[in-house]
């Protein structure tokens, strides 16, 4: 039989990440973007779950209400008001399976084939793949060592049709690590606002900040109601539970959760009494402190690595948290080729034109992952794509 797919789908292809990460088990993981084994809080988690099974089975089994499990939509939003400045009186929040599904609640309710998203550029492959599925025009603008170039930002909207958001990772961007300044947050909000387009802040990674202060969310100066914020606990908690939450404008989240309602109903919700009582009854901030540390120290030590085995071959912005580095190869050195060849030499590593608006464009970046990988394969793995490096430059 001939299968007809959808004109969104048909010419998606398969994330280049996801497949990587098929054939790295006898690989060195640094193309991966799974947190340290032991930033997990396991006895918790294991804890707390036998207690929701012992106590409320029944409520953890049984279907729930689409906005999400009442008494932690409210620990939600005034962790999202005390902790992210990132919810007012005018805003909702309902509970998501991961942040991803923000990503496809806000196309399937905002976007129709043809309409543009402004995207940081390199920016996360899962958004992009999302955005593309319901037929969106992809528009990139390039970042830069503080965020988003406003400047072709700006170019950008004047000059595209239809642009319906523009989405941003602004605290260490997947993938490029870069934070984007409190400046620049003022005027992208100010650009959105003239131009009467709505911004996706994205923020799973602000809790891993290992340096540096923190800056405000742009979602803390939304008084025109243009902001939806994403959080999510796949990076503090674990993503196999797939929890997440979206803050946006009360009409906005009624339009979302009607959304929802076709796409998964609502998020499990034993996972969500979970996550309930471990923001109550657990030490949130201890341990966001405790995996700080965890992510400082690897990401301290392959910086100190790629310094080492690679400073001949490639140029990097040193991050203040997240879990990448995304660095620049010698224009010498062909992307693919090291890529293919750290591969065969048993490191995993991702290709940068995965993360571009425009797949077939020339790139010379690859991004590096220190959370996934042990501390030995770490230093073993940098010293193999050092090893690479060197091989070709000396074939030419």
């Amino acid at each position: 039989m001939e299968y007809k797919f959808s004109a969104g789908l048909a010419a998606l292809k398969p994330s280049m990440i996801r497949e990587i990460l098929k054939s790295s088990g006898t690989t060195i993981p640094l193309a991966a973007g799974n947190p340290a084994p032991d930033a997990f809080p396991v006895e918790d988690v294991r804890r707390l779950s036998a207690e929701v099974l012992a106590e409320s089975p029944i409520l953890a089994l049984q279907y729930g209400i689409s906005e999400g499990y009442t008494p932690l939509v409210e620990t939600l939003l005034k962790l999202a008001k005390e902790r992210y400045g990132a919810a007012g009186d005018n805003d909702g929040l309902i509970v998501v399976s991961g942040a991803q599904q923000v990503m496809s609640l806000a196309s399937q309710s905002f976007l129709n084939p043809g309409d543009a998203v402004i995207c940081e550029e390199p920016s996360f492959i899962g958004a992009l793949n999302c955005f593309r599925s319901f037929g969106a025009k992809l528009v990139g603008v390039p970042i830069e060592a503080d965020g988003m170039d406003l400047s072709i930002l700006e170019e950008k909207l004047k000059t595209e049709k239809n642009v319906k958001f523009i989405y941003t990772i602004p605290n260490f961007q997947n993938p490029g690590g870069t934070t984007m300044s409190w400046e620049k947050r003022q005027k992208l909000y100010a650009l959105a606002k003239a131009y009467g387009v709505l911004i996706l802040e994205d923020n799973p990674y602000g809790d891993l900040r290992v340096s540096g202060a923190d800056v405000p969310a742009i979602k803390s100066i939304d008084t025109d109601g243009l902001v939806l914020y994403s959080g999510s606990f796949s990076k503090i908690v674990a993503p196999g539970i797939r929890v997440g939450f979206v803050v946006a404008p009360k009409p906005v989240i009624a339009k979302l959760t009607v959304a929802k309602q076709t796409q998964d109903v609502h998020t499990p919700m034993l996972t969500q009494l979970v996550v309930y009582k471990w923001l109550t009854e657990c030490d949130f901030v201890g341990h966001i402190e405790k995996i700080r540390g965890i992510y400082r120290r690897k990401l301290n030590l392959l910086c100190d690595c790629l310094d080492a085995e690679l400073g001949d071959f490639i140029t990097y912005h040193r991050p203040e948290g997240g879990l990448f580095v995304w660095a620049k190869l010698r224009d010498d050195l062909d992307m693919l080729s090291f890529c293919k060849a750290a591969s065969a030499a048993g490191v995993s590593v991702v290709p940068g034109v995965a993360f571009m608006v425009d797949e077939t464009a020339p790139t010379q970046y690859i991004r590096l992952n220190f959370s996934t990988p042990s501390d030995d394969d770490i230093v073993k793995g940098v010293r193999i794509l050092g090893a690479v490096a060197r091989d070709m430059t000396a074939k030419g």
